[in-house]
């Protein structure tokens, strides 16, 4: 079976850089890979309402500390 991967090329230092400069993930600048957890760096759950930026999870944790209150 003939894989092709980086630790496969061993033929050529220029090949080698021309496989990972078309084979790595694009840059994004929108979208739900940017919106991250500051706390965790999970990307699920992510609450960015009032400039939190942490999931839902590890707010869950900090809600007593930055004076969030549960209203009813």
């Amino acid at each position: 079976m003939n894989r092709i991967g980086i630790e496969k090329m061993i033929v050529g230092k220029t090949k080698r850089q021309r496989f990972i400069r078309h084979n790595s993930p694009k840059p994004r600048k929108f979208g739900a890979s940017l919106k991250r957890c500051i706390r965790c760096g999970t990307q699920r759950g992510h609450i960015a309402k009032y400039g939190l930026n942490v999931c839902r999870r590890c707010f869950r944790e900090i809600a007593k500390k930055i004076n969030f209150q549960k209203n009813m």
